[in-house]
């Protein structure tokens, strides 16, 4: 009961901090004997978080992408946002052309049967926005208002209703205005419908939110390109029951894409079988745990944390995305601490990577934004397997306060938040 519980954890504990050993996870507790009037007598199997060696930061070298917006580019987004700007004009006598917009009422049927989802009244649908089924929109280019158009078209094989999906249709419509496009100037008035002073401020405003985001994409190749040193220049063995989990939790997530892609699979992984796959992946849970570690033990030794406001920020990040539902997602997160943990890991890493980056020798090489924005060569593919580290085994223990006699090997410093866990794709594994 809970006094067997209480005394197998303290003593536990004590027996791990009688001989300064940190557990990876959670030890495994074996009761021998526990007879009333008998000593109480355990074993506990435990698997030590490693010892990393320090890395001298100075002599990494690296190089940080520079990449500016060229003036086409912010000339190709004003234009687009005057796109998006654009009004339209009803015209009685206009034959529609595509880029029009037809205010429509429409019925739906299959096999004469209307369907759920498949009528609507005073819809405005620009001509040409693919936003309806393959087919109907340019059914209804060459019309006027008054004009009534029987529609077919074949719902997709792969339509989110399986009830429509791969079925012939049937929509009863009726044109009741045709609206021709008229594009919003370029000028000062553009710039102030987006809250800008004039012009000049709108094109300086894209040219810095382009090089921001050009910014970000060379920092997360950078990042990138530190992690595969970080990797490549460290080989100390990490604990099979971290490697299990971490794989576990990745083909989790390949296996929930298989499902989705059905017989549609493609990419490096199609045509290969599951004992190939799980070797593979297998080997990127090996190093992703061992990056976890080794930045866990950077910060650790660094005394780097992540603040309360820097997550409190990240949350408010994620609840803006969920308009009308942000206490909703407020309350969830403090109250599930495994998500909070989600918010809390990445915030560390950065600092971690930047803390490297304050130290390691950064140049920096200016690149087109297509360099920048090119495949980066494979430089995740694991090296060969090393052994995982071997589980220690303590000695029976005495009235729970016994110590762990042949368990000598000293931990990593404590353990701090893991990296944050990407996708199941070998081009992430970091």
């Amino acid at each position: 009961g809970e006094v067997l519980e209480e005394a197998v954890n303290n003593g536990t504990t004590q027996a791990l901090t009688d001989n300064d050993l940190r557990p990876a996870m959670q030890p495994k507790v074996d009761v021998k004997e526990f007879d009333k009037g008998k000593d109480l007598e355990y074993t506990v199997e435990v698997e030590i978080l490693p010892t990393i060696e320090p890395t001298d930061f100075s002599k990494i070298k690296l190089e940080r992408m520079k990449a500016e917006p060229a003036k086409t580019e912010v000339e190709d987004a004003i234009k687009r946002l005057a796109d998006a700007q654009k009004t339209f004009e009803a015209d009685p006598k206009r034959k529609s052309e595509n880029g029009d917009a037809v205010v429509i009422d429409f019925v739906g049927s299959v096999d004469g049967v209307e369907f759920d989802g498949g009528k609507g009244e005073d819809h405005s649908l620009e001509l040409g926005s693919n936003s309806f089924i393959p087919g109907f929109e340019e059914q209804l280019i060459g019309k006027k208002t008054g004009d009534h158009v029987q529609v077919k078209v074949d719902f997709p094989a792969d339509y989110g209703s399986d009830e429509l999906a791969g079925k012939a249709a049937v929509f009863e419509v009726d044109v009741k205005e045709v609206k021709v496009a008229s594009a919003a100037e370029i000028n000062d008035a553009l710039a102030e419908r987006v809250g800008l002073e004039n012009l000049e401020a709108l094109t300086t405003a894209i040219t810095e939110q382009m090089s921001g985001d050009y910014d970000g994409m060379a920092r997360q190749r950078l990042k990138r390109e530190l992690l595969d040193i970080l990797a490549d220049s460290h080989d100390f063995d990490v604990p099979q029951g971290m490697v299990d989990q971490e794989f576990e939790g990745i083909w989790q997530q390949v296996e929930q894409q298989r499902a989705q892609d059905g017989d549609d699979a493609e990419g490096e992984d199609a045509g290969k079988s599951d004992d190939e796959l799980k070797e593979e992946y297998r080997d990127i849970a090996v190093r992703r745990v061992r990056l976890g570690l080794l930045l866990s033990d950077i910060g650790t030794t660094n005394n780097i944390e992540v603040q309360q406001d820097e997550v409190n920020r990240a949350m408010a990040e994620q609840a803006r995305q969920f308009p009308g539902q942000e206490q909703m997602l407020v309350e969830y997160y403090q109250k599930n601490p495994d998500a909070m943990n989600s918010l809390r890991a990445p915030i560390y890493e950065d600092k971690v990577v930047d803390f490297i980056l304050e130290l390691a020798s950064v140049s920096e090489k200016k690149v087109s934004v297509d360099d920048l924005m090119a495949e980066p060569e494979a430089t995740d593919k694991p090296k060969p397997k090393k052994k995982a580290a071997a589980k220690k085994k303590a000695a029976p223990k005495k009235k729970a306060a016994a110590k762990a006699d042949d368990a000598e090997e000293k931990p990593a410093a404590k353990k701090k938040p893991a990296a944050k866990k990407k996708a199941a794709a070998k081009k992430e594994a970091e």
